[in-house]
């Protein structure tokens, strides 16, 4: 398993995965407490580690990162499922996701797998909002403006 340090305006990411693909995203908040690799990083994370650094400066809106099978439960990768098929720059509420996913009256439920993603920004968990707010964030508020900031967001 190698992990790498990834620079952001908001603070340091970190990426952690094998040759099989990317297992990891830690959130700025909690990078601190994650240690980089002190072997040498494999090819597949050093590219993702670029990708994420290219979308930083705005020049990457999508991955060509290949993601480990996530361990969620059937709820959750259903969840993230939908939420990788939404477009940069987009958002939907917790409520719409809810819909397509079958479940009106599920939007807790979604909020709640949201927030267990394990791989945020690959996964763009940041692109769901509340029906009349903006919602929640793993990575605390300003960081889920900043990320919708960037990609253009009208939300």
């Amino acid at each position: 398993m190698t992990r790498l340090r990834v620079p952001s305006p908001v603070g340091d990411w970190v990426i952690e995965g094998s040759d099989d693909g990317l297992h990891r995203v830690y959130l700025p908040h909690e990078s601190g407490a994650i240690a980089p690799s002190t072997e040498e990083a494999n090819p597949l994370v050093t590219g993702a580690a670029r990708e994420l650094g290219e979308y930083f400066t705005g020049e990457r809106r999508s991955w060509d990162t290949p993601l480990m099978p996530l361990g969620g439960t059937e709820f959750q990768n259903r969840v993230w499922e939908v939420l990788s098929g939404i477009a940069y720059g987009d958002t939907r509420t917790y409520g719409e996701v809810a819909v397509e996913l079958g479940l009106p009256g599920g939007a807790r439920a979604v909020g709640g797998a949201n927030g267990a993603n394990p791989l945020p920004i690959f996964i763009p968990c940041h692109r769901v909002v509340g029906a009349d707010s903006m919602g929640g964030y793993a990575g605390g508020l300003e960081v889920k403006l900043f990320l919708l900031h960037l990609e253009g967001s009208r939300t």
